[in-house]
């Protein structure tokens, strides 16, 4: 198992433990070459996300994984835990709906191509030279 795959696992497991909802891992190497993997999940109250980013920094260093630093601890309305290679979200529903990272950093998804002028029923323009 490669050493990203066990630092997901790892932080999977710690949001578990203390019964994070909807957790979403995202693989964001495509987009981005900051961080290779995003953990979005839920907690009910800003005192669960504050248990949740601690125990996730705590098992992590356990395991001897560093944490870079972490944000929003005063609120807990939404704590970032810094992981390297891997960052960790941890939002109340409000905020986790209001935000909704999977849309802006999941797998795109295909859209309707808009109708180009000439196919609007009104004829394209002549090319020169036809």
């Amino acid at each position: 198992m490669r050493r990203i795959d066990r630092m997901v696992k790892a932080a999977v497991a710690a949001l578990e433990d203390i019964k994070a909802r909807d957790i979403v891992v995202l693989d964001v190497t495509p987009m981005t070459s900051l961080f290779d993997r995003m953990i979005v999940a839920t907690a009910d109250s800003a005192r669960q996300t504050k248990a949740l980013a601690s125990n996730v920094q705590e098992h992590l260093k356990s395991l001897g994984y560093r944490t870079y630093g972490s944000e929003g601890e005063q609120s807990g309305e939404w704590v970032l835990v810094d992981l390297g290679d891997v960052l960790v979200h941890i939002m109340q529903p409000a905020v986790r709906q209001y935000y909704n990272l999977e849309e802006l950093w999941g797998p795109s998804k295909p859209r309707r191509a808009a109708a180009s002028p000439g196919k609007a029923g009104r004829p394209a323009k002549a090319q020169a030279g036809a």
